[in-house]
């Protein structure tokens, strides 16, 4: 595509491809969205004071736009983004043609210079670059809300929806704009894409000077840069002399004026030719990192070999009622009622609601007597049926895990109704008087049955155990 110029219609080393143009108009695309996902994700940790910031985006990045294009437009000769691929906006001579091939060999300087941008020349190119953009924004985001699902609402709402004869002048102008996106903006649209369609065929075959409809009416094309647009670029980025003293009723402040207009703001500029587009990688490359699998399997590895505290505190200790012991003796008052078969201080404790956890026996080890105590499932003490791991790494049986995070099993309705059926309390605790115990135990939904930790995602969160 790039010699399509020099096969159709001679060879003009200054004229662009349409490659050229269409990759500078993707990255100038590229910017709006980047700067809005950063200023959103900025907005979610701020919302107080970005979240009006957020809803004018589009107002601010167009008075944005105007000041670093029309920087670049007089310093440069052309866009912020036409900048990184070596191009420049100049105006359209008025002779037959358009072209003075045999001057610009012989005095490239001369005729930079007469081809030069203008000030009405800048601010044509700026309501092109800047205020179309935003005007067709705003009218595809006016489009989406009150036209685009029109015709699938039915007549019923088109019928509710006439003109308001006895309305004010901000409902009958509004209905009037309504109207406009209905009837008139999807072929005004249509119109805008496929006369940008013609001008780039005609450009690829050498059929205009300008690729775009709009650069046309304005009379300007946009060009490569040659030798004698850098050296102008390079004298004119040079640092200036230094400044005599201020004289009396002048300042050298960095906050004056002067300096602001001089030194301040073209270094400011400049330095968004490499803030910007290191940003836009930046946050292409984690657009790629969260969507891939590569990202999901090195965290996957990563997690496998921490050891994640679990999310419960047993610092706080329960104060149950005193119960006489068995051996005849008696516990002091206020102490703790230990577990009897482990000697653990107290249950597991939530960290949210500071009550005690219903947790069940972890599986006993394999001694002489029990050998294969461990293939019994904690919950309901009998041979595991249907192997289903939690995330502590629990094995139990299927339908008694499932049942214990979703909070319906038996064992747990019958603790916290304090029935006579449920064993001694979960892992030896005893409460003297039963009753229900409805707002002083958690009945452990949601949570591993042995450890208390609460899992991820509930009952999505297990796994079978294929043995």
């Amino acid at each position: 595509m790039e010699f399509m110029t020099a096969l159709t219609g001679g060879l003009d080393e200054q004229k662009p491809s349409l490659f050229e143009l269409l990759s500078e108009q993707q990255l100038n695309g590229l910017i709006p969205p980047s700067l809005r996902y950063l200023l959103a994700i900025a907005t979610h940790r701020n919302p107080r004071y970005l979240l009006r910031v957020l809803n004018s985006f589009d107002e601010l990045y167009a008075l944005l736009s105007l000041l670093v294009e029309r920087h670049f437009l007089i310093s440069h000769g052309g866009g912020f983004t036409e900048n990184f691929y070596g191009l420049k906006r100049e105006r359209v001579l008025r002779i037959k043609g358009g072209e003075i091939p045999r001057t610009q060999l012989g005095a490239p300087a001369e005729v930079r210079e007469t081809l030069k941008l203008r000030s009405s020349d800048v601010w044509k190119n700026l309501a092109v670059m800047v205020g179309l953009p935003y005007l067709k924004r705003k009218l595809d985001e006016s489009y989406d809300i009150h036209a685009a699902g029109v015709n699938l609402l039915g007549p019923s709402y088109q019928d509710r929806d006439r003109y308001p004869a006895e309305g004010t002048l901000k409902q009958r102008v509004m209905w009037f704009y309504k109207w406009f996106l209905r009837k008139v903006y999807p072929f005004l649209n249509a119109a805008y894409y496929f006369s940008m369609l013609a001008f780039n065929m005609a450009y690829l075959f050498d059929g205009t000077k300008h690729h775009s409809p709009w650069l046309w009416l304005i009379g300007c094309r946009i060009r490569r840069m040659n030798a004698a647009d850098y050296r102008a670029i390079d004298l004119a980025s040079q640092p200036k002399a230094p400044r005599a003293r201020a004289r009396p009723g002048q300042t050298n402040s960095l906050f004056s004026p002067r300096l602001m207009t001089e030194t301040v703001m073209p270094r400011l500029f400049t330095s968004l030719k490499i803030l910007l587009p290191t940003s836009i990688f930046a946050l292409k490359f984690l657009e790629w990192w969260h969507n891939s699998d590569f990202a999901r399997q090195l965290s996957r590895r990563a997690n496998q070999g921490l050891d994640l505290p679990p999310p419960t505190a047993s610092g706080l200790p329960v104060q149950p009622k005193v119960q006489a012991p068995a051996d005849g003796g008696s516990e002091k008052p206020g102490e703790p009622l230990s577990r009897r078969d482990s000697g653990v201080d107290g249950p597991p404790i939530s960290s949210l609601t500071h009550l005690p956890i219903l947790t069940v026996p972890a599986p006993a080890h394999a001694t002489a007597d029990s050998p294969n105590t461990t293939s019994l499932c904690p919950i309901c003490s009998s041979p595991i049926q249907t192997a289903t791991a939690s995330q502590s790494g629990y094995v139990y049986c299927y339908t008694c895990i499932h049942r214990w995070v979703d909070g319906t099993h038996p064992r747990q309705e019958a603790f916290m109704e304090g029935s006579a059926e449920e064993e001694e309390g979960a892992k030896g605790w005893v409460e003297e008087g039963g009753g229900s115990r409805e707002g002083k135990w958690e009945s452990g939904a949601g949570r591993d049955a042995v450890t208390g930790r609460r899992l991820l995602g509930g009952t999505s969160g297990l796994r079978r155990v294929m043995i």
